[in-house]
Order: structure tokens, then C-alpha cells, then sequence
């Protein structure tokens, strides 16, 4: 029997998907023969009691829930997400670098300085990547700071306010889709396999239109049905980051595929497991052992 900690905030608690998520593996754990307990930001001491931690607030190096899993780190205890996970997926430049050095197909890529933000150079970069193309600002999560532009002036206009926030900004060649593969992988294994249907009224899976947030809906697949070269890139795409849990976002197009993203900490609560019943099975598994 072992002691697992979900590291949540009030924020998690909040919405009623993810807190049906969480009472879902605490049922889990407890089922399995293990305790399970709820570690807010003001009990973090308690990380140093527990068996395994696993983190389902925010993950960024400059929120508390990185704090907890350097503290997990040091006292030994198994943790998703492990701080390196987590500050390779929450800079995009340090990602697509782990997926280029490890050949991951990812959209054709370049980051830009700030020195290189003029209308000359923007030409030279809309005619290597094509029109439209995506603008990121590397600390972008949830769809957030990511822009499409299709002229210099829009690139401008988007850029010098990414800037701001960075050093870099990325530009990407745009996959036009009308879905988004996310692919979970846990320690170097498929753990379930969706479609998140990309909005009509948007490119990214979450967007805001007049004044409204419109998210994706998510549409689960079974392992039978999920093409093998979708999971053979996932899976490489994990390998370049860890052996933690990630949500691997790939575009197929052309009969090519191409890794967006990978995200720590991906959503489980809101229908990805259809086809996947032992999700928090193979969690708690690789946290605590059988």
C-alpha cells in the first residue's frame, strides 16, 4: 500500500470536469489498496510523507506546482510531472529543439529575435514558411498567444507584442486540419488516443470568439482504429522529452504527419479515455508500483 498526493489548486478544483477527473483516480488509488490525499499549495511540506505525487494544478517554472516536483526530485518520490518535463513543455523554442535534435517531423520552425523583427526579414520568413503562418510566444499554453497571420504587417503587429513577453517568438509553418491527434503516452507507452475536433470558427483548439471561449470537442478512438505511424511519432516525440506522461498534439496532411506539440500535465477529464478504461490504473501503477 502506498501513499499518493494529487498536488491541485483551487483553480483545478473549480471546474467540475477536472474535479470529477481527480475523485475518479482518488476511487482508483483507493480501490488498488492505496491512500490517496489532496496537496494544496499551502501543504507542500507534506510532499516528503508521500510515495508519489502526481500534479494536477498548472505546470510552469514559475508556478508552485514546479516547486513541488523539484521537492518530489529530491526526496526521491516519483512525480509527474518531473521538473524537466516540465520546463522543456513550457518553452516552446526548448521543445521543438528536443523534437528537431531527435528527428521528430514537426511544421518547418524558426525562432526569431527580436533584432530580426522588421519588414525585410518577415518577407524572407513568409517566403520560406508560406502564408498563413502561425506566431507563437514561447511560454504559450491552452491555445493562449498564438496567432495566424497572412501579411507583414500582421506579423508586426503580433510579434512586437510577443516580444514583450520574450526574447524569441516562434513562426511555423501553418497545417491546416480540421482535427488535432492527441496522443497520451506514459513512460514511453500509448496510454489513449483522441481527436480534438478544431473549432469552425477558429484554427487552435481553444479560442475566443466574440467574447465567448469555444473549446474542441474531443473524440476518443479506439487503439484499433488510431493509424500506426500516429503512434510511432507520438511515441518518438515522448522519447525526445522523457519517460513522464505527455499529450502529444500531431496533424496529418498531405499523408504526412507533424508533431505541434507535446504537452506535461495533459487534460484527462474530458472524455479521453472512452476507449481507455485503465488510464488511472497505469498511472497510480507507475507512481507507486503494483
Amino acid at each position: 500500500m502506498g501513499s499518493l498526493g494529487l498536488f491541485v489548486d483551487r483553480q483545478t478544483l473549480g471546474n467540475a470536469e477536472q474535479l470529477t477527473a481527480l475523485l475518479r483516480i482518488r476511487d482508483t488509488a483507493e480501490r488498488m489498496g492505496h491512500s490517496l490525499s489532496f496537496i494544496f499549495p499551502v501543504d507542500i511540506k507534506r510532499i516528503a510523507r508521500l510515495d508519489g505525487l502526481f500534479i494536477r494544478s498548472r505546470t510552469d517554472p514559475m508556478n508552485i506546482s514546479f516547486v513541488a516536483a523539484k521537492m518530489a526530485a529530491f526526496h526521491g518520490i516519483p512525480v509527474i510531472d518531473d521538473a524537466d518535463s516540465i520546463q522543456i513543455c513550457s518553452d516552446k523554442i526548448n521543445m521543438y529543439l528536443h523534437m528537431m535534435n531527435s528527428g521528430v517531423p514537426i511544421p518547418e520552425t524558426l525562432f526569431l529575435r527580436k533584432q530580426e523583427i522588421t519588414a525585410s526579414h518577415v518577407r524572407e520568413v513568409m517566403d520560406f514558411l508560406g502564408t498563413p503562418l502561425i506566431v507563437k510566444e514561447p511560454s504559450t499554453s491552452f491555445s493562449a498567444r498564438v496567432e495566424k497571420v497572412d501579411t507583414v504587417p500582421g506579423f508586426l503587429r503580433v510579434a512586437k507584442r510577443f516580444i514583450k513577453l520574450s526574447d524569441w517568438i516562434v513562426a511555423q509553418a501553418f497545417v491546416e486540419s480540421q482535427f488535432d491527434w492527441r496522443v497520451g503516452i506514459l513512460n514511453g507507452e500509448l496510454l489513449y488516443a483522441c481527436k480534438y475536433i478544431i473549432p469552425t470558427e477558429s484554427f487552435k483548439i481553444q479560442a475566443t470568439v466574440n467574447g465567448h471561449v469555444v473549446y474542441c470537442a474531443v473524440k476518443s478512438v479506439p487503439p484499433s482504429q488510431v493509424p500506426r505511424r500516429i503512434v510511432e511519432v507520438a511515441l518518438q516525440a515522448g522519447r525526445a522529452v522523457g519517460t513522464g506522461l505527455y499529450g502529444v498534439d500531431i496533424k496529418e496532411k498531405d499523408e504526412q504527419v507533424y508533431v505541434i506539440e507535446v504537452n506535461d500535465n495533459p487534460s484527462l477529464e474530458s472524455g479521453e479515455d472512452e476507449f481507455y478504461p485503465f488510464i488511472y490504473e497505469k498511472i497510480i501503477t507507475y507512481l507507486l508500483g503494483e
